[in-house]
């Protein structure tokens, strides 16, 4: 059974940091990229970061966070984790905790329910 459950959202403001969880199926997720997308109020959602599961994994990110997101994960534990440091208001959004394949940045196997992160002041 595939689950995936995120924590650690709330309201933060500009220029603050914010670390979401996000915990996972260990054992049915372990050879998934896992990565995180965010969906703003009347918006698409859209991707933000994605790892893959070798240790040392190689992280990719969208342009829009690059330098203040940084994604891990320990796979062993079933535990995805994304630091966001140098929060703008347009970060306010849904944030999704993500398994998937090859093209993790068009979109994801499963989802989580989400985690609201709004930055405001």
């Amino acid at each position: 059974q595939v689950q995936l459950v995120e924590s650690g959202g709330g309201l933060v403001q500009p220029g603050g940091s914010l670390r979401l969880s996000c915990q996972y199926s260990a054992r049915t997720l372990w050879s998934y990229n896992m990565g995180w997308y965010r969906q703003a109020l009347g918006k698409e959602r859209e991707f933000v970061a994605a790892i893959g599961y070798i240790v040392n994994a190689s992280a990719y990110y969208a342009d829009s966070v690059k330098g203040r997101f940084t994604i891990s994960r320990d796979s062993a534990k079933g535990m995805l984790w994304l630091q966001m440091n140098s929060l703008k208001p347009e970060d306010t959004a849904v944030y999704y905790c993500g398994a998937g394949g090859a093209q993790f940045w068009i979109d994801m196997d499963y989802f989580g329910e989400g985690t609201q992160v709004t930055v405001s002041s």
